[in-house]
């Protein structure tokens, strides 16, 4: 990492440093993020509990933000977590919309240009919902790269 900015050496946007973006110049999470924190921590525990690998968390790049990257037997999903209060507005399922697709699959494919070149594995993009009891459910292959 270079001195202070929180990028790679290689200078092309990644971040996986704290501090995490809008967090206050104190250090001091708000409390969505410290729930969204809850809500990342509790779908990466319902991952490996079904028996996937966790690789990377909030993998940054201009492009966007993967909140997890893990492997399941063998296929690197790339997971979006959503955490709404209630089901108004389509839910936390539905705000991942054609816009944060994009965004999303620009931030895979930087991840995968930077980590596997030209052989990429074969990949999926799952979306995990949450609320303050925790997971509620995991969409395998929410979309595709279209």
């Amino acid at each position: 990492m270079s001195a202070g900015n929180g990028r790679a050496a290689s200078g092309r946007g990644l971040r996986t440093t704290k501090p995490r973006g809008g967090e206050r110049a104190s250090g001091v999470r708000t409390p969505k993020q410290r729930a969204g924190d809850a809500a990342e921590a509790a779908a990466c525990a319902a991952m490996q509990a079904a028996g996937c690998r966790i690789l990377a968390r909030n993998v940054r790049y201009r492009e966007g933000e993967l909140d997890i990257v893990a492997d399941d037997a063998g296929t690197l999903v790339f997971v979006e977590v959503r955490m709404r209060r209630g089901a108004g507005f389509g839910g936390a399922a539905g705000s991942v919309d054609r816009f944060k697709q994009r965004r999303l699959l620009r931030a895979a494919r930087q991840y995968l240009a930077e980590r596997f070149g030209a052989k990429p594995p074969p990949c999926r993009f799952d979306v995990i919902t949450a609320d303050g009891d925790g997971v509620r459910d995991w969409i395998r292959a929410a979309f595709g790269a279209d």
